[in-house]
């Protein structure tokens, strides 16, 4: 019951099949398309590269500032270990998830602070809020560190 589809306008005995068909409409959107984004721009950062970043933004920040933070190991976790088997787990009675721990150095280590990555995009709602608040995290595991008043550490600490 299928009808063959006829053959082209000018398709018959006097056209070689050498010769370019006529090019059809792009119907619906559906032909090629140009490319999404300039080559220089990378198109797949994902949400973990990009909070890194956040994380390595802040501290270079601060480093300007306190050039005995280069001796500290920073890094970004996903979540925090909950009890009491992991060095950076946190007990079941806290009420409140951490944002960031120090783990201050030990046995050949160096003092490590960390920030953990879901629990603070849960918090925030878009990438300048995301970004102030990996700050203040940041700079309130450095103030730990030091011994200091966050304040002292970034005098725009809690200003923004």
């Amino acid at each position: 019951m299928d009808s063959p589809v006829p053959p082209p306008a000018g398709a018959g005995e006097n056209s070689s099949p050498t010769e370019p068909r006529p090019r059809r409409r792009d119907r619906h959107g559906r032909g090629m398309r140009g490319p999404i984004a300039p080559p220089q721009v990378p198109l797949s950062v994902s949400r973990a590269d990009a909070f890194v970043d956040l994380v390595h933004d802040s501290v270079e920040r601060l480093e300007r500032r306190w050039p005995q933070l280069s001796e500290v190991e920073f890094s970004v976790r996903e979540v925090p270990r909950l009890g009491p088997g992991g060095d950076e787990g946190f007990t079941a009675d806290e009420d409140i998830v951490p944002l960031g721990r120090l783990l201050p150095s030990e046995a050949g280590r160096r003092d490590r602070i960390v920030v953990y990555r879901r629990p603070v995009e849960i918090r925030t709602k878009n990438r300048e809020e995301r970004a102030l608040l990996v700050h203040e995290v940041v700079v309130e595991q450095v103030a730990e560190l030091l011994g200091l008043a966050p304040e002292s550490v970034d005098p725009r600490y809690g200003q923004d």
